[in-house]
């Protein structure tokens, strides 16, 4: 792209702790909308809900309390489900801004050759904000780049 002239501004994000606050209830709603077997949506279902989590601090106990967001680390499905809820996010920017995304990273970059292409690349930046809040997804900012 830098040999064809212009310049490529490129912003590398971190999802804040993905997979600790992905919401159940639009994972499965997701899901749903992939159109996967009621059967799988239900064991995915059963799978994330009615868990309980407590806290040790000095050898002792907090309460039980119910976890109503976030998938289990550790699992082999764990990092399916997340690509899952995240995989629209593509499809959700401007065509014209390139959307890389690996694990709960994302790289967002495009070829800046006049100011039509610095138009798009903010539309599609204002676009990738505007999914991360309608999903309830929040960005860790100490972790994001612009170059």
């Amino acid at each position: 792209m830098l040999e064809s002239g212009g310049r490529i501004d490129v912003v590398y994000t971190d999802f804040e702790k993905a997979f600790d606050k992905i919401p159940h209830n639009r994972l499965l709603s997701k899901l749903k909308a992939y159109k996967l077997h009621n059967t799988i949506i239900e064991w995915i279902k059963n799978f994330l809900t009615d868990r309980k989590q407590r806290v040790r601090v000095n050898g002792k106990f907090s309460c039980w309390t119910k976890v109503f967001s976030g998938i289990p680390q550790g699992s082999m499905l764990s990092p399916l489900l997340f690509i899952i809820f995240i995989n629209d996010l593509i499809d959700f920017c401007d065509i014209n801004l390139k959307l890389y995304l690996f694990a709960n990273n994302a790289k967002l970059y495009c070829h800046i050759k006049d100011m039509l292409d610095i138009d798009y690349f903010q539309r599609g930046i204002e676009n990738f904000a505007k999914w991360t809040e309608r999903w309830q997804v929040t960005l860790n900012i100490r972790k994001c780049k612009v170059m």
